[in-house]
């Protein structure tokens, strides 16, 4: 079993570059931190989507950027896996996602994770000329066209919303043809679509989402769509230490565990009492 952290990383927390030499020090395989560009002010959608959902807390939007805070991470570690948790797709650029992308996993040595979500702020989304409603589709085809940027010497893409001209792009990722792309999101029948089409993995959120109850349903669907189930890997993200033995023997391959945004000292002793609680140490 694969164990990692996520963190959000932010101005009055543990610096990245510290975080991630520290949690490969404790025997974790990953560090994950998400995104957010900003977060308007007016709050009009809950937080995560959810109504009567708690405050949203400050750290959402006091974030440092996922890529550049894994760049850090990278340059002080050597194995630890770098994990996007999770990539807003929809509304970036997929020309300069893709060359982030494949800089940071071959300057790292291969070791990058992406994960990527539909994402659930209509107010940052419209702020990025994002319709919500178009925000799946949005998604889709950016990860294919980022897929042709990693693989083709001369890459091209036609979608309904977006392509792009015969094009060179280089750094290629070390990793071929490409990180793995793991689906953050509640596996409803939309979502499975994309999984089994463009993803290497699933990723659901462990507090809100039945992971025990849908992982053979995920499996299935991608064996029936001739690809093999036990190489698309299955990520408990944001997990509770109680419910590891349950995510095992319920055929999750990696558990991510939630690190709050906080200082060394309390960052440091909380992964010591958590690689403990796992074995790790």
């Amino acid at each position: 079993m694969k164990f990692g952290v996520f963190m959000f990383p932010t101005d009055t927390a543990i610096r990245p570059d510290d975080l991630g030499r520290e949690v490969e020090a404790r025997g974790f395989d990953s560090l994950w931190i998400p995104e957010h560009s900003h977060i308007p002010s007016s709050r009009a959608t809950p937080w995560g989507g959810v109504e009567g959902a708690p405050p949203l807390p400050d750290h959402y939007w006091r974030s440092h950027d996922a890529f550049i805070a894994l760049a850090f991470a990278a340059a002080v570690t050597t194995k630890l896996r770098l994990g996007t948790g999770v990539t807003l797709v929809a509304q970036r650029d997929p020309i300069w996602t893709a060359k982030e992308v494949a800089s940071l996993d071959s300057l790292s040595g291969g070791r990058l994770i992406l994960g990527i979500g539909y994402g659930w702020n209509k107010e940052e989304m419209a702020q990025h000329g994002v319709e919500y409603s178009r925000r799946r589709q949005l998604l889709r085809e950016k990860v294919l066209l980022m897929k042709a940027l990693w693989t083709e010497d001369e890459a091209s893409f036609g979608g309904e919303l977006i392509g792009l001209e015969p094009s060179w792009a280089w750094p290629k990722p070390d990793q071929r043809p490409h990180p793995p792309i793991i689906m953050g999101a509640a596996a409803g029948p939309k979502t499975i679509a994309d999984m089994v089409e463009f993803c290497d993995g699933w990723m659901p959120l462990a507090t809100r989402m039945d992971i025990v109850g849908e992982v053979g349903r995920v499996r299935e669907a991608v064996a029936s769509a001739g690809r093999d189930p036990e190489s698309f890997e299955i990520i408990a993200y944001g997990a509770k230490p109680d419910h590891v033995d349950l995510l095992i023997s319920a055929g999750v391959d990696h558990i991510i565990f939630n690190v709050r945004s906080l200082g060394p000292v309390e960052t440091v002793r909380y992964l010591e009492q958590l690689a403990g609680g796992v074995g790790l140490t």
